[in-house]
């Protein structure tokens, strides 16, 4: 008999096959990408709302039949499959309630008569989701929030590191899309997030890729050469080439080829060009770009982007700290998890902001939230202590986007970062705003990395990767005129209009449409021929 772990990330989906009798990881299947339209858990949200939630629970299920496929085995066997993740993404799965999610004001809420949605652990059948075709004799699993903005994944963060033994201050953050974050003191919990955007793991960037075969993870200086590190078939670290990052000669090559870059490697490039003198202030590149290899670049609109996410990450900790009560220099531990927490350089990182410089050690780990599924399958009574622990977490959760205090630091970040301001101008607009100046970044630090990778075993079947998902959406656009605007509109080439049956129909790859932040299609056609409210998913 077999189990099956998932987890359900703003960024994409992982998945392994797990023999519930050896208790060993058989495969492991990832996602490149989100199946909903959109690069954050705002756009999923949104798309749930506006096209229904209906649509999006049968999006994200048949994604989960096809990274099951790829097990190549009888879904009949798998016993039990344990599912984490975000409120958001679990919300979806299960096809439950999302307004509360979406309406942060308690009027809207009361309004809806969505208050008080309880997203307490469950086990049950898979068939309630999954129909009676696939998974015929399977439990589902899925952990407890501890609130309804604090979901599975922020508790396995908690749970999966040392987080919560420490007696001294502890922050710990799961790096992604939407950067879950907590800070222990005592026996106190604040609990926050930060939505630092799809740059943080390589999306939305130029030559942006997720973290997989062949994305350039990590960059280290050789003289006025740069080593450019690549993540190989096995998702560990490899060597690739030196390379000029002005002119892009290639000094040296390894035998390993990039083809993308992550948004570690991003994080390590600019951190090296900010070190080496090679750029004074953001977002400023020499000639407007660095290379990094042959038709993979770093540009100016890239920084933003990547610069932004950090901006995000490095306010909301400097808020959860003042907002706490305490000072920059009382923080002890600062634990990174996920799989930008795994692959960057934590001492790039501290440099520019996306750790916290100020701690005085950083420990890194990989994919906790897939660790805590994948325990959870192995033992299902590990389930009744996940309750228990939940239950004892008192957490209190700040709200970034009703903070002030963020607000104000993020407005900084973003000046900085975007518009080339000093940091000695970021401390006079700290001292408007009565906050503290930056922290100073500590010199000498403990620095522990506890993987090598974000997901430590895939398996003996090893790691397959799902490019493209494949699903469409379509929908008429009967007043459309065939001028194809729509098409021509769209940056990523997401969109198709074709005649079936004497009808025209626009027709969207799920996984490359941008979503809310576009949109663009529908602003351009001349008819108003599209609504996006009436999107169905291809019949399979």
């Amino acid at each position: 008999m077999y189990g099956i772990a998932l987890d359900l990330g703003t960024s994409g989906f992982r998945a392994q096959l797990i023999d519930l009798e050896t208790k060993e990881t058989l495969k492991t299947v990832i996602t490149m990408g989100h199946p909903l339209p959109g690069g954050n858990v705002m756009d999923h949200l949104d798309f749930a709302i506006t096209t229904g939630e209906d649509v999006a629970h049968e999006v994200i299920i048949e994604t989960i039949r096809r990274m099951f496929l790829r097990f190549d085995v009888d879904l009949y066997s798998v016993e039990r499959l344990a599912v984490c993740g975000n409120p958001i993404q679990l919300s979806l799965f299960q096809n439950t309630e999302i307004r509360d999610l979406a309406y942060a004001g308690e009027n809207k809420q009361k309004m809806l008569g969505v208050r008080n949605v309880k997203r307490d652990a469950r086990m049950f059948s898979a068939s309630e989701i999954f129909g009676e075709k696939d998974l015929h004799n399977c439990e589902v699993i899925v952990p407890p929030a501890i609130k309804h903005e604090i979901g599975a994944d922020a508790l396995a963060m908690m749970l999966e590191t040392d987080f919560l033994i420490h007696s001294e201050p502890s922050l710990v953050t799961d790096y992604g899309t939407n950067a879950e974050m907590a800070l222990k003191i005592g026996d106190r919990i604040i609990t926050a997030s930060a939505a630092a955007g799809p740059a943080i793991e390589g999306q939305g960037i130029s030559s942006g890729m997720l973290a997989s075969p062949g994305a350039i993870c990590d960059v280290k200086p050789e003289g006025q050469y740069w080593k450019i590190i690549v993540l190989d078939r096995e998702m560990e670290k490899q060597n690739a080439y030196l390379i000029d990052p002005i002119t892009g000669e290639i000094k040296e090559s390894y035998g390993c080829e990039a083809i993308g870059i992550t948004g570690t490697g991003v994080i390590s490039a600019f951190s090296l060009a900010l070190r080496s003198g090679l750029i004074e202030r953001s977002p400023k590149l020499p000639n407007g770009k660095l290379i990094l290899g042959p038709g993979i670049e770093i540009t100016e609109k890239d920084v933003e982007e990547a610069g932004k996410a950090i901006g995000a990450i490095r306010a909301a900790h400097m808020t959860l700290i003042v907002e706490s009560g305490i000072k920059y220099e009382d923080l002890e531990y600062a634990y990174m998890s996920g799989a930008s927490g795994a692959y960057v350089d934590a001492e790039d990182a501290r440099r520019l902001g996306a750790a916290p410089g100020y701690a005085k050690k950083i420990v890194q780990f990989g994919n906790t939230s897939l660790a805590l599924a994948r325990e959870l399958v192995l033992e299902k009574s590990r389930l009744d202590d996940v309750i228990a622990i939940a239950k004892k977490i008192t957490a209190d959760h700040l709200m970034m986007a009703t903070s002030e205090t963020f607000n104000n630091f993020y407005l900084c970040e973003l000046s900085y970062w975007t518009q080339g301001m000093p940091l000695e101008m970021y401390d006079q607009m700290l001292e408007l705003y009565n906050l503290p100046p930056l922290p100073k970044i500590l010199e000498h630090v403990s620095i522990e990395k506890r993987v090598s990778k974000d997901i430590e075993e895939v398996g003996s079947g090893g790691l397959s990767i799902l490019k493209e998902i494949g699903i469409i959406l379509e929908v008429p656009v009967e007043k459309c005129v065939y001028c194809k605007k729509c098409v021509k509109e769209c940056p990523e080439n997401a969109l198709e209009i074709v005649e079936r049956d004497s009808q025209r129909i626009a027709k969207y790859d799920s996984q490359k449409c941008l979503g809310t932040s576009c949109r663009r299609c529908v602003g351009v056609c001349p008819e108003d021929a599209i609504d996006i409210t009436k999107l169905k998913i291809t019949a399979k």
